[in-house]
Order: C-alpha cells, then structure tokens, then sequence
C-alpha cells in the first residue's frame, strides 16, 4: 500500500455518540467522569488509548474543544501528531502541540495560519490548496515513514475518510450509556446517502474481536471491507 494505514479509534456511547450534546461546551473527556454508572469504568479506554500507534491524527476543531489552546505547555511523549487544521488552532495551540509531540505535522489550506509563524524543528506544515486526504495519507508515508495510523477526528471527518475509502480498521469503546439528540455527533457523520447508486460507499466491517470489558463496557475492533 501507498499510504499509511489506518485505524479509527474512538469512545462512543451505545447510540453512536462520541459527544455528550450538540454544544461544544459538552465533551465526553469532560462529562463522562460525572456520570454514575459511566465513570466507574472510563479508565479502560484511556488505557487502551496508550496502546496505540505512535502516529495520531486529529482536527484543530477538536483540540480547540478540549482546549489545547489554553493548557499549559506538556511534557514530551513519543507519539507524532498530525493535525488538520485551517483556523481552531492559535500560536499556543501550535506550540502545545511542538512540546507534545515527537514530530508534528500541521495539515492545512489557510495561508495565514499562525504555525507559519513558529519556527521548530519538529513541526512540518503540509499545505494543501484544495483538501486530499489520500495525499496527506501518501505523504506521511513516503516523507516521514508512518506506516500506520490512528485517526481520533470529529464525526464529519471521519465521514470524509470513510466515503474516500481510507478507513482500513475501526476500533471502537463503547461506553454503557445512551446519549440521544439528532444533532449530537456520531461516529460518522457528513453528508447522507441519498440513493441505491451510492451504496457502494458504506463502510462494511468484518469483526476481528469483541472484548467484554468491566462495568458493562465493551470494546469491538473491526477490518473494513472496501
């Protein structure tokens, strides 16, 4: 394979739900450990989030939610983060991610971002006129030798990545709760199919493991079928 391979990693409630509403005052990260019945067994995603590639993609519009913007500079880690942003991200926001990571890679389409404005050595900005998420996915590979990846995006993206046909594997923790609400994010959002003619871009899946984890959690992990 040309392009780095995938795997979606997500926390979901049993309805799909990767956020606790539609506002972005609302994060499961934030609110899932108020929750009784939920918070008992959280720690096991966290857990296995540890476990998984040294290669991390997210959007600036998510990072921007949980506030990346604002923290305190972190300690250093090993994984590498990519990260597709066109105006979520501030200077501080870039610089967090440059303490963060072991390379950083910057996806974007705005020719004033502020990370043109950063000089380190560990941040790469990939720009892109018009978006191509299999371009970002060739490069990565062929650039800076990432073999696989673990995307952890908002819904609409990983839609994207879906109806392109980049999804490769889903892994998926699902939390004992049901969130409800049309217009809270899902795991895969985006536009909607419309007729039989676009069938052909459902993500079919062929389980490779079902883990029963404590405090009715579950955990499913998936090959997708293209």
């Amino acid at each position: 394979m040309d392009r780095t391979i995938t795997t979606l990693f997500m926390l979901m409630s049993l309805d799909g739900k990767i956020s606790t509403g539609a506002s972005d005052n609302l994060d499961v990260d934030k609110d899932f450990p108020k929750i009784a019945g939920v918070k008992e067994g959280l720690r096991q995603y966290y857990e296995i989030e540890q476990t998984t590639d040294l290669w991390s993609l997210n959007s600036g519009r998510v990072q921007a939610k949980v506030g990346v913007n604002t923290k305190e500079m972190p300690h250093k880690t090993p994984v590498s983060f990519v990260i597709m942003d066109n105006n979520h991200l501030t200077e501080h926001g870039i610089r967090y991610f440059c303490a963060l990571s072991k390379q950083f890679v910057l996806v974007t389409s705005n020719t004033n971002h502020p990370a043109f404005e950063v000089e380190q050595d560990n941040l790469h900005i990939l720009y892109q006129k018009e978006r191509s998420l299999k371009d970002v996915l060739t490069k990565l590979k062929s650039e800076y030798n990432c073999e696989r990846i673990t995307i952890q995006t908002g819904g609409t993206l990983n839609g994207l990545f879906l109806r392109e046909k980049l999804l490769d594997y889903v892994d998926i923790v699902i939390a004992p709760v049901l969130i409800g609400g049309k217009d809270t994010p899902t795991l895969i959002d985006g536009e909607s199919l419309l007729s039989e003619n676009e069938l052909s871009h459902l993500g079919v899946l062929k389980l490779q493991e079902c883990i029963v984890l404590e405090n009715s959690y579950l955990r499913l992990r998936y090959q997708v079928i293209h």
